[in-house]
């Protein structure tokens, strides 16, 4: 993509956040309440509105483009790119009064994240990451830490109940072999922000969906990490949903060993 494009590219994504955090903000601590999905997990009137502002804003300045959002659904477009969005990546946190959920937006080429925002409104953090630049968190680089042994990484992840029994086992074969005192529970999309800032080396989870994780390869890469499946392959539309964040890229193999999951 030409800088040009990528920069209005950029511009729009900012404005999709913007939108989003002035929608979500007037919900937050408010006492709001929550319906479930089909598949369990809650989803509020905070959700829907942010997701509303962004596609409103897309209808109107990227018509040709898909946009594939977690509540309301894909609306095909005619050309290649696709507009992926989480308006609340971390509903649970949001509902506990917990500011470390986030509005995640990406753009998708052929089936591959070029860019990525992970917005937390509520703090006023954003961390903007885009194929062939540095990563930015509120406009200035940042970098991901060295990490000379898998037993000094910290290690940080959702949920254990987000882990299947088979997926589960795994993971804890991955902890025992990492400074488990220092593994992190809870944190949804603002564990891979951690990361790409330097404060976490990696973050394991399963089960996650298109727009669970798109935007978050371009933030994380762009810092210096690794984002792959847990063999080890890149990511992509047609990823089965388990995930690895490594900031340190030489750990990755290791992390891979460890894990030793084959799907």
């Amino acid at each position: 993509m030409k800088d040009a494009d990528l920069d209005r590219d950029i511009a729009l994504a900012l404005r999709l956040a913007d939108a989003a955090g002035a929608a979500i903000r007037p919900f937050f601590r408010s006492g709001l309440s929550a319906e479930r999905k089909a598949d369990a997990s809650p989803v509020t009137l905070a959700d829907r509105a942010a997701e509303e502002a962004m596609r409103a804003i897309l209808i109107a300045e990227a018509p040709d483009d898909t946009v594939i959002g977690e509540e309301m659904g894909a609306t095909p477009g005619s050309s290649r790119r696709s507009w992926v969005l989480d308006p609340i990546d971390g509903t649970t946190g949001f509902l506990a009064g917990r500011p470390l959920f986030g509005t995640l937006i990406a753009l998708v080429v052929e089936g591959f994240p070029v860019l990525g925002v992970i917005d937390q409104p509520i703090l006023g953090e954003r961390w903007v990451g885009v194929i062939g630049r540095p990563t930015t968190f509120n406009g200035h680089a940042v970098r991901t830490r060295a990490c000379p042994q898998l037993a000094d990484a910290a290690l940080a992840t959702t949920g254990p109940h987000y882990f299947d029994d088979h997926d589960g086992a795994h993971f804890m074969s991955l902890a025992a072999k990492t400074d488990h005192k220092r593994m992190v529970m809870g944190g949804d999309c603002y564990n891979y922000a951690m990361l790409a800032s330097g404060f976490l080396d990696i973050v394991c989870e399963a089960g996650l969906k298109l727009h669970d994780w798109a935007a978050l390869v371009p933030v994380v890469e762009g810092a210096g990490g690794t984002m792959a499946d847990w063999n080890g392959e890149p990511l992509h539309a047609g990823s089965d949903g388990h995930v690895i964040a490594v900031g340190d890229a030489a750990r990755l193999e290791d992390v891979v060993e460890a894990l030793a999951c084959h799907h």
